[in-house]
C-alpha cells in the first residue's frame, strides 16, 4: 500500500518541495495552502513528471480552525488513511524590535505558525490513529533554538513549535505515532519576501553571497526521517548552510 502524506502550506518553498519528492517515492499526496491557482499547477506538473501519483487538492488558511476541520472532515473517504502529516505552514512578518513590532505581524505569526499547526494536527491525528506507520513532521527552524536581534515574536512562535514537537511526541508514545521536527537555517525560498512584506531587494540581501540551503535540501531530509524503519524515530535535526553557524553568524563571499 502506498503511504498518503498530507501537506500544508505545499504551494512553494520547502512544501512544494517535498511534494515533488514524495511524488518520487511513491507517495499519494494531499496538498494545501492559500493559493488555488499555484496548487492546481503543481498538481498539474506533478502529474506529468511523476505519471501515475495521486493528489489530491484543495485550499486552506491554516489560521481558520473552522475550515481546517471542515476541510479535514470533507475528505473524500479514498483520502481519510492518512499516515504522514507534514506541518509545513508558516512564515515570518517584519523583523523590528520588539518596541516597533506591529500587531498585525505578531498576530499572523502566531496565528500560522503555532495557532495553525495546532489546528492541523488536531483534525488529522485521529486520522493517523488509524495507521499502522503514522508520523508527523512539524517544520521548525533554527529560531526555535537561538533567540536572533529583531527576530522576537517569530522566534517565540518557532520555540513554541519545538515545545509542541516534543509534546507531541510524548502524547502520542502510546499511539505509536512517530514526531519529528526538521529545523532549518538559511533556507533560499519566499521566506524573506514574505518577512518584508513583499521587498525582494531587501530579500535577497538576505542570501547575498552565501550557498543557502534549499527546499529540495530540506525535502530529501524529511524523506529520509520518514523512510526509517518503523521502530525508529529521528527526533529532531538542525539543518544548516555550511556557511551558517547561528541564526546570525554567517560566512558571505
Amino acid at each position: 500500500m502506498k503511504r498518503t502524506a498530507l501537506i500544508t502550506g505545499a504551494s512553494s518553498g520547502i512544501g512544494k518541495a517535498c511534494a515533488f519528492v514524495l511524488a518520487k517515492e511513491g507517495y499519494r499526496l494531499i496538498l494545501c495552502a492559500r493559493r488555488t491557482e499555484r496548487l492546481q499547477e503543481l498538481e498539474e506538473t506533478i502529474k506529468n513528471e511523476h505519471p501515475g501519483t495521486d493528489v489530491y487538492t484543495f485550499t486552506l488558511d491554516v489560521r481558520d480552525a473552522a475550515a481546517v476541520q471542515d476541510a479535514i472532515s470533507a475528505l473524500p473517504e479514498a483520502w481519510k488513511n492518512i499516515d504522514v502529516l507534514i506541518n509545513n505552514a508558516g512564515l515570518s512578518q517584519g523583523l523590528d524590535p520588539i518596541q516597533a513590532g506591529k500587531l498585525s505581524d505578531w498576530d499572523t505569526m502566531i496565528d500560522t505558525n503555532v495557532k495553525g499547526l495546532l489546528y492541523v494536527s488536531r483534525a488529522v491525528i485521529p486520522l493517523l490513529e488509524k495507521s499502522s506507520n503514522a508520523h508527523i513532521i512539524n517544520i521548525g527552524s533554527i529560531a526555535g533554538k537561538e533567540v536572533y536581534p529583531n527576530g522576537n515574536v517569530y522566534c517565540a512562535s518557532k520555540h513554541a513549535v519545538d515545545a509542541l514537537n516534543k509534546a507531541m511526541r510524548i502524547d502520542l508514545l502510546e499511539k505509536g505515532i512517530r514526531v519529528s521536527a526538521i529545523n532549518p537555517g538559511m533556507v533560499e525560498t519566499e521566506f524573506s519576501e514574505v518577512r518584508f512584506h513583499g521587498d525582494t531587494e531587501r530579500a535577497k540581501a538576505v542570501y547575498k553571497g552565501v550557498d543557502a540551503l534549499t527546499g529540495q535540501d530540506i525535502a530529501e531530509v524529511i524523506a529520509f526521517v520518514l523512510s526509517r524503519r518503523a521502530h525508529i524515530n529521528i527526533n529532531d535535526l538542525l539543518i544548516m548552510p555550511t556557511a551558517q553557524a547561528t541564526g546570525t553568524i554567517v560566512n558571505r563571499k
